[in-house]
C-alpha cells in the first residue's frame, strides 16, 4: 500500500480505538464515581505507556525549560478535557457528544488566528463560521434537548483547543511519548486527589473489564495518532478524522439504541464538510504541512 493509504487507515484506527474507549466507559453508566473512573483508568493507561517504552517511539524527560511551561499548560487543559468530556459522554448520546467535539480544527484555527496571530483567510474564516452554525445546530440552544451537559461539551472543546494551541508551541524535538506520558500521569494524580473528597465503590468484574479495555483502547489510540504523523501526507490523512463520528454514531446505535435527529446530523454533516475545508486550507497556505503532537 501506498503511504497514504497506510497513513488513512492508522488514523481510522486512531480514531475507532478512541471512540471504542468512549463507548466503554459511557457502558460503565456511572456506577463508578467519575474521580474514581478517571483515575483507574489513567493508572491503567499509564502502566501500559510505561511497560511498552521504546516500542511506541523515543521517551525521555531531557526538555528544555520552555517546553516544560508548556506542556504543564497542556496538562492542565487535559486535565479540563477530561472531566468536562466525560461528564458529558455519561449523560449525552454517544453520537452528539461526538459530533460537537468535531468542531476542534475549527475553534483551534480560530484561537490560532486570535492567540497566536496565525494569518487566516475569508475562506477559512467563513468556514470556521458556518462550522459553529452547524455545532448550534446540534446542541441546539434553546430546545428541550439543551442541557448542563450540552455546555459541558463545549468546554471540553475549549479545554482541548487550549491543548492544542499549547502542543503548537512545543519545539519539534519534544518526544511525543515523553507528552503522553506526562499528560497520563498528570490526569491519573489530580483524579486520584479528587476522588478522595468521595466515598470510593467497590469494581465489579465487568466494571474492571470495562475500565481495562478503555485504558488499552486509550493507549491503541494513543499509538496510532503517533504513527499516523509519521506515514503519508498529512492533507490526504487528517480528514479521515472525522471517521471517529461514524464510529460513534454507528456504536450509539448498535450499543446504546441512540440514533441522532436530523437536525443533529445536518449540523454534523456542515461541521465536517467545513472542518475539511479548514484543513485543505491550511495546506494550501502551508505547503510544508508540519505535524504537531496531539494525543486526541
Amino acid at each position: 500500500m501506498s503511504p497514504n493509504m497506510i497513513g488513512a487507515l492508522l488514523m481510522m484506527a486512531s480514531m475507532a480505538s478512541f471512540t471504542l474507549n468512549d463507548t466503554l466507559i459511557k457502558l460503565t453508566g456511572g456506577a463508578v464515581p467519575l474521580f474514581q473512573l478517571i483515575f483507574l483508568r489513567g493508572l491503567l493507561t499509564t502502566a501500559l505507556i510505561l511497560v511498552s517504552k521504546g516500542r511506541l517511539g523515543p521517551m525521555h524527560l531531557n526538555v528544555a525549560k520552555y517546553d516544560w511551561g508548556f506542556i504543564a499548560l497542556r496538562c492542565g487543559a487535559e486535565i479540563g478535557a477530561a472531566y468536562f468530556f466525560l461528564s458529558a459522554l455519561l449523560n449525552m448520546p454517544l453520537g452528539n457528544v461526538t459530533a460537537i467535539l468535531q468542531v476542534l480544527p475549527l475553534s483551534v484555527t480560530l484561537a490560532s488566528a486570535l492567540v497566536l496571530r496565525e494569518a487566516v483567510g475569508w475562506r477559512r474564516m467563513s468556514a470556521i463560521l458556518i462550522g459553529f452554525c452547524g455545532v448550534m445546530m446540534i446542541v441546539k440552544p434553546g430546545a428541550d434537548g439543551f442541557n448542563i451537559w450540552s455546555i459541558y461539551a463545549l468546554i471540553a472543546v475549549v479545554c482541548v483547543t487550549v491543548r492544542d494551541l499549547a502542543t503548537r508551541q512545543l519545539s519539534k524535538g519534544v518526544p511525543s511519548m515523553t507528552v503522553t506520558l506526562v499528560t497520563a500521569s498528570s490526569i491519573t494524580i489530580a483524579a486520584g486527589l479528587a476522588s478522595l473528597s468521595d466515598p470510593w465503590v467497590p469494581i465489579t468484574r465487568d466494571l474492571g473489564l470495562m475500565i481495562a479495555g478503555a485504558s488499552v483502547f486509550v493507549l491503541g489510540g494513543y499509538f496510532f495518532s503517533i504513527q499516523v504523523m509519521r506515514v503519508g501526507d498529512v492533507s490526504f490523512v487528517a480528514p479521515f478524522r472525522y471517521t471517529g463520528l461514524i464510529w460513534a454514531l454507528l456504536l450509539g446505535w448498535f450499543v446504546f439504541g441512540d440514533w441522532p435527529g436530523w437536525l443533529t446530523l445536518t449540523g454534523a454533516f456542515i461541521v465536517v464538510a467545513t472542518g475539511i475545508f479548514t484543513l485543505y486550507r491550511e495546506r494550501k497556505v502551508s505547503p510544508s504541512g508540519e505535524p504537531r503532537v496531539s494525543t486526541r
